[in-house]
């Protein structure tokens, strides 16, 4: 019996009592009376008793009613604004309106309003041993960062190469935010992506503060399919990336571009979308006598991008194009040329539960050099005939095999070649880059990774020079 149906006894015994006592006889009038006061007194006593009972069973019920709803968690004074994983936590004070409350949002981020928060990134850890067999390096140079083919000497002075250079930094470190408002039965959604891998040049010392600035890596807004803002191109499938203790691992056989963009996407069938992009231009130009990368800031249209994203059950592959007009405008004259390039990528997942999977990516076009590789090739020559565009071609294939639930391991290789119109290319113009590398890495918990990696790279120039590089990269990484 519940305490509420006990009062409820209680008032209706009360009342009975009550009752049988209010039987007048002149002779017991007084004493009847002071009996009859008494009951009333403990009648509104029992009742007040009761009211309050029914107040309190209100309350608990309206309070379970709100903790089951999803999304609308009750608060006492704070709330916690919770990471992405619900890992970590942080008081934050209730305003007193509903609307301006920032409450938690089903377990992964916040809310403010009507807008949902989240909180992510990782603490990345990098250490690197790294052999130069011909010639040294630029001091902060982005090669001593990461695996970048065109930052390998190719010094062929006897005694140039200076032995092994140990590198460590934090730079990589990301941090991003996104945000989810519903908009009748669609979303609008934000991110803001950044992270520590700036130019060098505007950073703070390794001999004292190794200060490194905030970097944007990708920023942009969504609606209905449509993206506006910096993000990865829509040539570059980076789906099929390997996993990789190196900031991108298969360097020179990869596109790897992040730009400002609008672009939409949409479903053809249950597997198959579509999706086009108008893309920001910069055509990257060489001279006949100098093979050093100019930006030239002379384009008049937009890069034109498109893929076809199919997802059958034995994978995921994307068919990707980019057609350019290319610019370079001088004092003497103004020339423009065509580019274009085609992509094609591709992951195959493997073995018991798809643990294992073979990763790929071809590429080859005429004009897309800043596109491929980091820009190992240039997309013109700027000659005295006017722009020639240069022909690259370039992929990579990685091996997945996860060993254990904590233990995997990845194998890859990965090239590019250059082909310059005859005659006109510098001797000392990039020709040719490859890689191959082999890491391990082991997860003791959730989201925390150890990893070795081994990587062995070679860049080779037009008139037959060549050098190498081998590292020995170590990683520590926590992703929230």
């Amino acid at each position: 019996m519940t305490i509420v149906s006990k009062r409820r006894g209680m008032l209706l015994a009360g009342v009975a009592a009550a009752a049988l006592t209010i039987h007048p006889a002149n002779a017991q009038e007084a004493d009847r009376t002071a009996v009859l006061e008494q009951r009333v007194k403990q009648l509104e006593d029992a009742l007040r008793e009761v009211k309050g009972e029914l107040e309190a069973t209100k309350r608990q019920q309206a309070a379970s009613a709100a903790a089951t709803a999803p999304g609308v968690p009750v608060t006492t004074g704070t709330v916690t604004a919770q990471a992405a994983n619900g890992a970590t936590s942080t008081p934050i004070q209730t305003a007193s309106a509903q609307s301006a409350q920032t409450q938690p949002a089903g377990g992964s981020g916040f809310r403010v309003g009507n807008t949902t928060f989240k909180i992510s990134g990782f603490i990345k850890a990098d250490a690197m041993v790294s052999d130069y067999s011909d010639g040294d390096t630029a001091t902060n140079g982005l090669g001593r960062d990461f695996y970048l083919p065109q930052f390998i000497p190719v010094d062929k002075t006897p005694g140039a190469g200076e032995g092994n250079d140990f590198d460590a930094h934090a730079k990589q470190t990301r941090l991003a935010i996104s945000a989810e408002t519903p908009v009748g039965s669609k979303t609008l959604t934000a991110y803001v992506e950044t992270d520590f891998q700036t130019s060098p040049g505007t950073q703070g010392s390794e001999r004292t503060t190794n200060g490194y600035n905030l970097a944007l890596r990708r920023a942009y807004i969504g609606y209905d399919g449509w993206v506006f803002g910096q993000d990865w191109t829509v040539f570059q499938n980076t789906a099929a990336l390997p996993e990789s203790a190196d900031f991108i691992g298969v360097s020179e056989g990869t596109v790897f571009v992040r730009q400002m963009q609008v672009r939409v996407t949409r479903p053809l069938t249950r597997q198959l979308s579509f999706t086009f992009g108008l893309e920001n231009p910069e055509t990257a130009s060489i001279t006949p006598t100098s093979p050093a990368t100019v930006e030239n800031d002379d384009d008049s249209l937009p890069d034109a991008t498109a893929k076809l994203a199919f997802k059958p059950a034995l994978g995921e592959f994307t068919l990707a194009g980019v057609v350019r007009k290319l610019e370079v405008n001088s004092a003497a004259s103004n020339e423009s040329t065509t580019g274009w390039g085609v992509s094609l990528a591709g992951k195959v997942p493997f073995g018991a539960n798809g643990r294992h999977d073979i990763r790929f990516m071809i590429s080859h076009g005429s004009g897309v050099g800043r596109y491929v590789g980091v820009n190992f090739a240039p997309d013109v020559i700027a000659a005295p005939q006017g722009l020639e565009t240069v022909d690259v071609t370039a992929g990579f294939a990685a091996l997945h095999f996860g060993l254990t639930d904590k233990l995997r391991t990845n194998l890859m290789y990965s090239f590019q070649d250059v082909d310059y119109p005859s005659g006109l290319a510098p001797a000392t113009a990039n020709e040719a880059a490859s890689s191959y590398a082999i890491n391990l890495f082991y997860s003791p918990i959730k989201a925390f990774d150890l990893g070795v990696e081994y990587r062995h790279g070679k860049r080779e120039l037009l008139n037959g020079d060549s050098g190498k590089l081998d590292r020995l990269h170590f990683v520590a990484k926590h992703a929230f």
